[in-house]
């Protein structure tokens, strides 16, 4: 169970950090400061929860972690339950904290067209998922997993605010969609399933390119 709660806890503080960066202090900051946000908050969680759960945070991780047979169906189904309670939770708390719930980060379009937000979802997440399972693997520096990525998610940040708030993270896009609703809750569904798919590619390239055996999980 404390695995489990870790990645609530772990889950929590990154989307509300991430998102309280957006409302909060998003005109203040700019992207650059949204991003680093949400990479920042990722840094630090991975070394406290890393050496619990692994410090996932995110379905899309916890999905290629399981394609990649690094963990056990069990595993992953109460990581993701727990990791939608944490950014249901940080949601929670940012909505009492600016008194309001039609802006709390949501992930939505309207300037690009859904085949492009699709695309640039699923690329994203699959350079992020790719650098997890690399820099968490055994063959890598041991120490470094949380500053590539922290940074990866800095970049990818970056590149998809101006596309879509960025997601790469169906919890922290569940959440805020679930309070405002609207065209964010309409689109949803892209950025559940874009993400999954980016970790589901990056499993099996990673399965391809790494020399790590890979130790079978049921």
């Amino acid at each position: 169970m404390k695995k489990y709660l870790s990645e609530l806890v772990g889950t929590m503080v990154l989307v509300l950090m991430g998102t309280g960066t957006a409302v909060i202090a998003g005109a203040h900051v700019g992207n650059v400061g949204i991003a680093l946000a949400f990479g920042l908050s990722v840094l630090g969680m991975v070394y406290v929860i890393g050496p619990i759960s692994g410090g996932h945070m995110n379905p899309a991780i916890t999905f290629g972690m399981w394609m990649s047979k690094r963990m056990s169906s069990k595993d992953a189904f109460m990581y993701i339950v727990f990791q939608i309670i944490g950014a249901l939770l940080a949601t929670s708390i940012l909505a009492v904290i600016t008194g309001q719930t039609e802006t709390l980060g949501q992930n939505q379009s309207t300037s690009y067209p859904l085949v492009s937000v699709f695309i640039a979802e699923v690329v994203a997440t699959f350079i992020f998922v790719t650098v997890v399972l690399g820099s968490t693997s055994k063959i890598a520096p041991a120490g470094f997993a949380g500053i590539a990525i922290g940074l990866t998610l800095t970049l990818d940040h970056l590149m998809l605010i101006p596309i879509d708030g960025t997601s790469v993270n169906p919890a922290r896009s569940i959440a805020p969609a679930l309070f405002t609703g609207g065209l964010a809750l309409h689109q949803l569904w892209i950025f559940i399933v874009a993400p999954l798919v980016g970790g589901a590619i990056a499993a099996f390239v990673w399965k391809a390119i790494s020399p790590e055996k890979v130790e079978h999980m049921e």
